[in-house]
């Protein structure tokens, strides 16, 4: 791991562990969306940087060894601060629920009304990462990962579709919504390339064929 990769991700994981601990003293910003990723331009860059090798092994990985979801701000966890988020007309109980309000899963073009339809799919999924470099890294390094909310890396979306996706890389899954596979791509070569981690060669040729088109 770099200097300064462990240095980011150790101000991530101080920055996680406080929120953990004492909640914020606001609650973020509503943003209506997932943060935007890099342009295509920086994307294409970036994939060239990133470091192109056969994925690791899944021995050992565990979703336990990326704690999620913490607390964000006062009673509100990661999942229920992008339901908010990504929303529209939100409303949640004492308990930061969201009991009402409506969401656009940009995967599928599909809209719920119901916060039980939607998971918060993390954009390059926890195994993934594992198989990627992140088997290496701490606990606190991957809780911090898992609950990032300043990178692309978390969307609210169509639950089964997130399940149908699992932890597959764009080699073979995309989106089915043609018009979110730009952005869909952009995020993921985003993550890969903040947290250093790694592609294989069919992985970043299917980033190479969409960014083209972008």
């Amino acid at each position: 791991m770099s200097g300064v990769y462990a240095r980011r991700i150790a101000v991530l994981a101080a920055s996680a562990a406080l929120a953990a601990t004492t909640g914020l003293l606001t609650a973020p910003s509503a943003q209506a969306a997932m943060p935007t990723p890099v342009s295509a331009a920086t994307a294409r860059t970036y994939l060239g940087e990133l470091t192109v090798q056969a994925e690791g092994s899944s021995t050992g990985y565990s979703r336990d060894k990326f704690p999620h979801w913490i607390t964000q701000s006062g009673a509100c966890n990661t999942r229920e601060v992008v339901l908010k988020r990504d929303g529209t007309n939100v409303s949640q109980d004492s308990s930061c629920a969201a009991v009402s309000g409506s969401w656009y899963s940009q995967y599928d073009g599909a809209t719920w009304t119901a916060a039980s339809d939607l998971d918060i799919d993390h954009m390059v999924p926890l195994a993934e990462a594992w198989r990627s470099g992140a088997s290496s890294w701490t606990t606190a390094q991957r809780q911090a990962y898992a609950n990032d909310l300043t990178r692309p890396q978390l969307i609210a979306v169509t639950d089964n579709v997130n399940q149908s996706k699992g932890d597959q890389d764009p080699a073979t899954w995309l989106p089915s919504r043609t018009a979110y596979k730009c952005t869909y791509v952009r995020a993921w070569v985003h993550v890969k390339h903040y947290y250093g981690l790694s592609v294989d060669s069919a992985e970043k040729s299917a980033l190479q064929s969409v960014l083209n088109g972008c």
